[in-house]
C-alpha cells in the first residue's frame, strides 16, 4: 500500500510571505481547516516543508 499524506490548513496565510501562500495554493488548500490527500514524495515533502508553520500533517495508509 502507498503512503499518503493528509495536509490540513490550520493557519492562515495571509500574513505569509508570497511564495508561502503560493505553496498552499498549489497543495490544493484554499480554506482554513481544509485537508487534502496526497502521495507521500519527496515533492509533497518539499512544499510541506516550507510551510511547516501553516499546516499540519499525517501520514496515513491506504
Amino acid at each position: 500500500m502507498a503512503k499518503q499524506l493528509k495536509i490540513t490548513l490550520v493557519k492562515s496565510p495571509i500574513g505569509a510571505i508570497p511564495k508561502q501562500r503560493a505553496t498552499v495554493v498549489a497543495l490544493g488548500l484554499k480554506k482554513m481547516h481544509k485537508t487534502v490527500i496526497m502521495p507521500d514524495n519527496e515533492a509533497m515533502r518539499g512544499m510541506v516543508w516550507h510551510v511547516r508553520h501553516l499546516v499540519r500533517v499525517e501520514e496515513v495508509e491506504e
